[in-house]
């Protein structure tokens, strides 16, 4: 009985079939042009839903926002609204302004739940999201209406709305040119994000970073940090601090004007506004918008963003956030918990936490500790492998390192050349090369003696040599005890200290002269020359090698011009595949006796078969 009962959505639809296109555009006009039918206008209301039909949808929008524009100013705030005194009660004029209040609320509320439905159509969306903004232009008295503007991006981004839909893409690239609009998104994004952090009481994610990429299902909180991140980072940065640059406003007379006749004025007059409002210096709306940027960023980069968002962040942050922030120190926290993380995620940090070390004296004692954890055979055939190796080199370049790091750095990139791609080992000698060259303390890892051939001392020191003698000779003694052909650098050590790498030489490059690969052999023939000269020799350039793969290498070669070409010439006809030189104590032919013998048994049974054969069918 009560399923058969019509539900409200079914009466509403049925009371709409009533009205035409036509009637709803004389209700329209009734509406604007008296007073006396202002009753048309919650019956208007009605059809800005999103389950009415688009053309009915459209011809009540554009009735209901020629009728609120020019009210918008003399309307009262909601709050008012809802809380009159009895004082006011009495005031025609008063009473039906807070009633047209009321439906304007209302009418906003309906626009918003048509915008971030996915299923309406897209050009509606598109005129609802212009009206909108119309209404955040002149909705506080003329002046930018921050609340409205603030309710719109919050059912964005907890509206099941994908990262990718429609309304993101026309938002960024219609409106977020506009200076002040830019401004009030950043104030939202920073009030959401706090409210996304108090919401989110799952576990921190960030331990599980290093997972296998195994698709998880996206919960709600993850949808909206991702379509917040995507916003946020469509929005342009503050485009240099030149004074004759000029910015549109969505609202000229908003927060970055003032007054003509204010005194000491030295601001720039606004494109298209009144000769009256003047925009502030270019100097004042910098610093207003690197605050509220850095706010805003701060404040998202607190959240427990999810694995894909959190990687994307650390490779745009050195570029897209950390130039326009008002401190960058700010970020010192979450790149160094990022960098402890090791891996992918280490090596992506490692870009900004770089910039921070050296632009913005940031100290941290365990880098290079750290940076040498990072030396693995997965590093070579990681996505940003190309940044991590300029960044090395870079990390690598200052004189005043201690001999035994650059010596540890340069062995264990020595030991990995045996284990990776011939890409990589070219980035190796690279590397190796210019460590050599910047720190000529050691050079003796290119030639080092056995411990045999060093100077034993089990007695002391020498007669008449001084206590700073006999400390000198102890690595000399320990060295002796070691075996020779047992190499003491420790490849499992995470300290580089204790790697012993300077009591070790570099034989695995040794080796590289012998690789299968022509480019690495070829070019692993550049250090042996005399690096420690370097009035004669120049740096190699790291960043023509980081990029490198097969495919790479293959084409070079390809495109090589070589002087001799080998060919495939023979002076007599080849009667095997393997000559007898290749193969010493081997024999491969088959004597001429066996091979007659084999023969003429073969030609026995064969007879004998056919004999056989012949018997039975003559019988």
């Amino acid at each position: 009985m009560a399923s058969s009962m019509p539900s409200k959505k079914q009466k509403k639809n049925k009371k709409h079939d009533k009205y035409s296109l036509s009637d709803l555009k004389t209700l329209g006009h009734q509406l604007l042009s008296s007073r006396a039918h202002v009753n048309n206008l919650p019956l208007l209301l009605s059809f800005i839903t999103p389950s009415t039909r688009p053309k009915y949808a459209l011809e009540s929008l554009l009735s209901l926002q020629s009728f609120f524009i020019p009210l918008l100013p003399q309307l009262p705030s909601s709050t008012v609204s809802s809380s009159f005194t009895s004082d006011s009660q009495g005031d025609p004029e008063f009473i039906y302004r807070t009633w047209v209040r009321s439906k304007f609320d209302d009418f906003v509320q309906s626009l918003l739940d048509i915008v971030i439905c996915s299923q309406s159509d897209e050009s509606l969306r598109e005129v609802v999201l212009d009206t909108l903004m119309e209404f955040v232009k002149v909705g506080n008295g003329g002046k930018f209406h921050s609340a409205i503007y603030y309710r719109f991006l919050h059912n964005i981004v907890h509206s099941s709305l994908e990262v990718d839909d429609i309304l993101l893409e026309l938002l960024a690239s219609k409106y977020f040119k506009y200076i002040d609009i830019r401004y009030f998104t950043y104030i939202s994004f920073e009030k959401l994000s706090r409210s996304i952090g108090a919401n989110d009481i799952s576990d921190d994610r960030r331990e599980r970073l290093d997972t296998t990429g195994v698709n998880q299902p996206e919960s709600s909180l993850d949808l909206s940090v991702h379509k917040l991140f995507h916003l946020l980072s469509r929005i342009p940065p503050l485009e240099g601090s030149d004074d004759k640059a000029e910015y549109d406003m969505w609202n000229p007379a908003g927060i970055f004007t003032e007054k003509e006749n204010d005194k000491g004025h030295t601001g720039k007059q606004c494109k298209g506004e009144s000769t009256n409002i003047k925009v502030l210096s270019l100097a004042n709306i910098a610093k207003k918008m690197k605050l509220k940027f850095t706010k805003a960023w701060i404040s998202f980069l607190r959240l427990t963003l999810p694995v894909d968002v959190y990687k994307e962040v650390l490779v745009n942050l050195h570029q897209a956030v950390i130039p326009y922030l008002s401190n960058p120190l700010m970020l010192c926290d979450f790149l160094t918990r990022s960098y402890d993380i090791g891996g992918v995620v280490s090596v992506m940090a490692l870009s900004s936490l770089f910039v921070l070390m050296t632009q913005h004296s940031l100290e941290y004692p365990n880098f290079y500790e750290k940076l040498y954890a990072l030396l693995e055979p997965s590093i070579f055939m990681a996505k940003h492998r190309a940044k991590f190796f300029q960044l090395l080199d870079s990390c690598l370049k200052s004189p005043l390192l201690p001999a035994y790091l650059a010596a540890a750095f340069c062995k264990k990139l020595s030991r990995l050349s045996l284990a990776v791609p011939p890409s990589g080992a070219l980035v190796i000698i690279a590397l190796i090369h210019n460590l050599l060259r910047r720190h000529p303390s050691i050079n003796c890892l290119v030639h080092q003696e056995d411990g045999n051939e060093t100077p034993k001392d089990t007695t002391g020191a020498e007669s008449g040599a001084d206590d700073e003698s006999t400390e000198a000779s102890r690595p000399s003694r320990e060295m002796s005890s070691i075996k020779p052909s047992i190499d003491p650098f420790d490849d499992k050590q995470t300290d580089p200290l204790k790697t012993n790498a300077m009591r070790s030489s570099l034989w695995e490059v040794d080796t590289l002269r012998h690789h299968y690969c022509p480019p690495v052999s070829r070019f692993v023939l550049s250090l042996e020359n005399d690096l420690t000269v370097r009035a004669k020799t120049t740096e190699v350039s790291v960043k023509d090698f980081s990029s490198g793969s097969y495919a790479t290498i293959f084409g070079d070669e390809i495109r090589r011009r070589v002087k001799q070409v080998p060919l495939a010439f023979y002076t007599a006809t080849p009667t095997m595949l393997f000559p007898e030189s290749d193969f010493l104590g081997w024999t491969f032919k088959m004597k001429d006796t066996d091979s007659t013998t084999v023969l003429d048994k073969t030609s026995k049974e064969n007879d004998h078969i056919s004999a056989k054969r012949s018997r039975v069918e003559t019988s």
